[in-house]
């Protein structure tokens, strides 16, 4: 009771703080309640990108990979400016003191979404230039993305209590077999198709276990190995 209490007033003064659940690359939650960043636009979860070589590069899954690294478990402040019309807030949020909607532009992993805001623009234009993030990949920004898709992403993610996973591939993928599991100790391993517990490991993505394309990805995400 004294927490919701705490909550609600906070709400009231336009400000959440709290250690969030990365949703996707622009929306996080706190306290079950989901928070739209301010001002930018990321790639949606399932959202691909092509290299120059035409390889598929998981665009979506790697902003979202990159919020979680780094936020890493510390705690947000989000001073809140409007609730919109899925029920999020919509907030600019800070780690460190650092802006952490600016930090997702600045890194490439996000765009300016000019259509609420011109804040990072001049942000986005340099990680442009130095190729960061998605701006080394051909793309369909992720309001073209959505559009072109129906809205459906963009409700999903605006349901508290709902993640929406950062590892699963599309069905049409048979590529991603790595099993990123979690151990009683809390340890996070993953196991390859060789491993003798492959088969004997079951993911259940409501824990934070996840599915993994390639060792490096399970390696970049801060999974390790298991031991043979």
């Amino acid at each position: 009771m004294v927490i919701s209490f705490i909550l609600w007033w906070n709400l009231l003064a336009g400000t959440l703080i709290g250690i969030p659940t990365v949703v996707d690359g622009d929306t996080i939650e706190i306290h079950g309640v989901r928070v739209r960043l301010l001002g930018i636009d990321a790639p949606e979860i399932g959202q691909w990108c092509t290299d120059v070589s035409s390889k598929q590069i998981r665009c979506g899954q790697q902003a979202a990979l990159a919020l979680d690294r780094f936020i890493a478990g510390r705690t947000v402040q989000c001073q809140s400016s409007e609730v919109d019309k899925y029920g999020r807030q919509i907030a600019t949020c800070f780690v460190d003191g650092i802006n952490i909607n600016e930090w997702m532009v600045a890194q490439g992993y996000a765009l300016a979404y000019r259509r609420y805001s011109s804040d990072y623009v001049t942000t986005e234009q340099l990680a442009q230039t130095e190729k960061r993030g998605i701006w080394q990949y051909q793309f369909e920004e992720p309001w073209s993305y959505r559009s072109s898709r129906g809205r459906q992403s963009e409700i999903t993610k605006s349901q508290p209590g709902q993640k929406i996973s950062m590892s699963r591939a599309p069905e049409t993928s048979a590529d991603c077999k790595i099993k990123g599991n979690i151990s009683r100790s809390g340890e996070k391993i993953y196991h390859t198709p060789t491993s003798p517990w492959y088969n004997k490991t079951s993911i259940d993505e409501t824990k934070g276990e996840r599915w993994f394309c390639s060792e490096e990805e399970a390696q970049q995400a801060g999974w390790r190995r298991v031991k043979h």
